[in-house]
């Protein structure tokens, strides 16, 4: 038999769990605006993968480049390389944000430039 302090603790688990699926479809919402992932590095100029694209070529290691319109979004899918992103043209920055190899983000800050580095 069931106390009426037992069924509230169901009840409140039940409204947990609940909360927590829809979370999670609305999460799965959000991340089906990006483009497919696929191999190589880009740069959106909007969040969400949107705007304008910038192909970062993934085989030029530490050169610096400055990009015409600010990257609010990025995707990464390398086995040997990362992105550096900057918020000021030419590579500065007071906080540079690395992504990784493997990244699909929408970036804290518009960043204006970028360098290739070693995953």
């Amino acid at each position: 038999m069931f106390t009426p302090k037992a069924m509230l603790r169901g009840s409140a688990a039940t409204a947990t769990v609940v909360a927590a699926v829809i979370g999670l479809g609305a999460g799965a919402a959000y991340a089906a605006g990006w483009p497919p992932l696929q191999p190589g590095a880009y740069l959106y100029s909007g969040t969400g993968g949107s705007g304008a694209v910038t192909v970062v070529g993934l085989d030029d290691f530490g050169t610096c480049h400055t990009l015409p319109t600010p990257a609010r979004s990025v995707q990464v899918a390398s086995d040997s390389a990362s992105v550096v992103l900057y918020s000021g043209a030419s590579c500065t920055g007071a906080h540079p944000w690395a992504t990784g190899s493997l990244a699909q983000s929408n970036l804290p800050w518009p960043v204006l430039s970028y360098r290739v580095v070693p995953a």
